[in-house]
């Protein structure tokens, strides 16, 4: 079975809406929230981190509803894998990144504790509603809990957040609420209509190809819906704020586990497939203590580890397709 033109056009311009749209969205939301007297703090832990996660919750939330589950879960745990070899590869190739371990680390020891969790859950092959309530209740705790500790520290990340938003935007306080708002709409229009030309384009590739929908979610589907954390990153890399990249590779990874993955398990109860179960989740585990064990300890992640982490991430993709 051949892949028709329509196919491609639906796959590629996906791709494309979900890139512009994810960008829209976080210039939106950040100067929606700027104009509204939002604190920085709160901006960077969840205004942006929703924006460039966007993608992947409209994109998991439509497969769920639609029974194709295994793309759900693929995009979440290949999102994770994109964001912690590609995206943190690709930002400590072009700038190292030197950071206090302190500034990271209750989310690294988050994120490492909530991938041990759902790598359990493997165990039982299926995340139930009520693992997804949880998750959801978790992440709600943690955002909550981080804003109220650091509105009380102000510490260097709140500084360095502030910096980067107006290195982002200088212009944005120069706006209008409507253009705000406009940014915010259109970005959302964007994102929604994206995800589903690109579900419904990577399963009609995965079917005519004979690869499963899960490898299809954990690879192609991934890659397009982690584009706007990929450009944020890049963006705050190039702009000399590599610990901000990190922070919101480090904020949408959490976002996707315990968000997305919390509400596809309460749209449609998820079993994993033996595919993810059997390897991908340990994959992703082993990836997230390889990165932020050392981020922990405070070494710097330098060109040469982002090289590494960049080959890491195309013998995953080679491995998958071959």
């Amino acid at each position: 079975m051949t892949i028709s033109a329509l196919t491609w056009t639906e796959f590629f311009g996906g791709i494309f809406l979900l890139f512009l749209g994810g960008e829209l969205l976080v210039r939106g939301a950040v100067a929606f929230a700027q104009k509204l007297g939002v604190s920085p703090l709160l901006i960077g832990a969840t205004f942006v981190a929703f924006g460039t996660s966007a993608p992947e919750l409209v994109v998991s939330i439509g497969a769920a509803a639609r029974g194709v589950v295994d793309i759900a879960i693929g995009n979440v745990l290949g999102s994770n894998l994109a964001n912690l070899l590609l995206i943190l590869g690709v930002t400590a190739a072009l700038r190292p990144i030197v950071i206090g371990p302190k500034v990271v680390r209750r989310d690294s020891i988050t994120l490492l504790f909530s991938t041990a969790a759902v790598t359990g859950l493997a165990f039982a092959d299926i995340i139930p509603r009520y693992a997804g309530a949880i998750m959801i209740l978790l992440l709600l705790c943690h955002v909550g809990y981080g804003y109220w500790k650091e509105r009380r520290e102000a510490t260097l990340k709140a500084n360095d957040i502030n910096d980067y938003l107006e290195s982002r935007s200088s212009d944005i306080n120069t706006k209008p609420l409507w253009v705000s708002s406009c940014f915010l709409i259109i970005g959302i229009t964007g994102v929604i209509f994206g995800a589903h030309f690109l579900v419904e384009s990577g399963t009609t590739m995965a079917r005519a190809v004979g690869i499963s929908e899960a490898v299809i979610g954990l690879t192609v589907v991934a890659l397009g819906t982690s584009l706007p954390e990929l450009a944020t990153s890049v963006t705050a890399a190039i702009k000399r704020h590599g610990d901000v990249a990190l922070g919101n590779i480090l904020g949408s990874s959490l976002f996707n586990l315990l968000g997305i993955l919390g509400a596809v398990a309460l749209v449609h109860p998820a079993p994993i497939p033996n595919v993810i179960a059997n390897l991908d989740i340990w994959v992703l585990l082993g990836i997230t203590c390889l990165v932020l064990i050392p981020v922990l300890i405070g070494w710097q992640l330098g060109r040469v580890a982002g090289c590494i982490l960049l080959f890491l991430y195309v013998l995953y993709i080679v491995h998958h397709f071959i």
